[in-house]
């Protein structure tokens, strides 16, 4: 019994130091485990927010994909056809051609007076139907990606807002397929509604364009290209600012505001293929897409030109030839321009001159609110 209080008090500062160190040493341990349960939980936790993220750009990236394959493949390839036809059947040279050459083989069936005004009217729906075709060509392009990107976006804010909710991934889609098919459909209003009036105005600047322009002066490369800007100027310059966004989309589609934020729900009345279309109006009336239109519309007729110089021998057309004989490739430049997209070289330019590729990248990155 001795042996042991003597033992305590020989040892007891060592005992309380060993108790101490062992006492402080579990409770480390248990820090520790704690402190390593909290690590592996946070691991854990941002291992399933990246799988999570994945699944979202997978999923963003595929429906987008898909999107782009609809504007391709359908979309861009149907507007294209509708185009055409409606073209060729609203501006159809064949009957001028016909009397004229009638009255050529035959020469008492026309009055001179009949030939001048013949060949006057071949001149204006000549270079009508060219600059109509390459102003319809070169918007139907830029507006249909418009729509590609406008609907990407919207995917990219659904998705996002869905995350971490599978489920609302795979069916959360706030602007559904239906509505996403009238929204792309809706290029066709240019064929179907707007062409009457858009032939009227570009006739009309046609016209003013070329009233001084005689068949028989010299026309070569370069007024040639002057002369397709000027049309081209003339008639977007007439009327209102934006006037010929009318020719593009219904005129009831202004009725709706645009200030309404991406965040707010649509307002009622309003269906999400009409919000989708304020949202398209909005970028059209946008001064970066004035600006690609410009450098678009430039694109097109710059090579246009040396389509046409290339069709003379002998470089005829850079020296001057009169303006008779250029109205034949003027005309048969217009099926060209409204070829197949894949066939089409004109939407080819268009989509790959950089200020228009640099437009489309900020706009999916950086949509504006509508």
């Amino acid at each position: 019994m001795f042996s042991v209080r003597d033992l305590w008090r020989r040892h007891r500062r060592k005992i309380f130091i060993s108790v101490g160190v062992l006492g402080s040493g579990y409770c480390l341990y248990k820090l520790y485990g704690a402190h390593r349960n909290r690590l592996d939980a946070l691991e854990k936790e941002l291992s399933d927010q990246r799988e999570t993220e994945e699944l979202m750009k997978a999923q963003m990236q595929a429906h987008f994909e898909n999107i782009q394959r609809i504007f391709d493949t359908i979309t861009l390839v149907h507007a294209m056809r509708n185009l055409n036809c409606r073209i060729s059947e609203e501006l159809d040279l064949s009957q001028l051609l016909e009397r004229l050459i009638q009255g050529k083989g035959q020469p008492n069936t026309l009055t001179q007076a009949e030939k001048l005004n013949l060949w006057d009217r071949l001149k204006i729906l000549s270079f009508t139907r060219l600059a109509l075709s390459v102003w319809a060509t070169t918007m139907i392009s830029l507006y249909t990606k418009v729509q590609v990107n406008i609907l990407g976006r919207h995917l990219y804010i659904d998705t996002a807002r869905s995350l971490g909710s599978y489920d609302s991934m795979e069916t959360g889609d706030v602007v559904d397929r239906e509505n996403q098919q009238k929204f792309l459909g809706s290029v066709d209003f240019l064929s179907q509604y707007g062409l009457p009036s858009l032939i009227r105005d570009m006739e009309a600047a046609s016209k003013e364009i070329l009233k001084g322009k005689q068949l028989s002066g010299l026309f070569n490369s370069t007024a040639l290209h002057e002369t397709i800007m000027q049309i081209l100027n003339k008639f977007m310059s007439t009327g209102s600012p934006h006037s010929w966004l009318k020719y593009m989309m219904p005129e009831d589609v202004i009725l709706h505001s645009t200030s309404t934020s991406r965040d707010d729900r649509v307002p009622s009345g309003v269906t999400e293929s009409e919000q989708l279309m304020v949202e398209a109006r909005a970028v059209l009336l946008s001064a970066e897409f004035g600006s690609i239109l410009e450098i678009s519309l430039k694109g097109v007729v710059d090579t246009l030109v040396e389509l046409i110089s290339a069709k003379f021998n002998g470089g005829n057309v850079i020296t001057g030839m009169p303006l008779a004989r250029v109205l034949p490739q003027v005309a048969q430049m217009c099926p060209l321009l409204l070829e197949a997209p894949e066939k089409n070289q004109f939407i080819q330019i268009i989509r790959n001159i950089p200020e228009v590729e640099l437009f489309f990248t900020l706009l999916y990155a950086n949509m504006p609110n509508a």
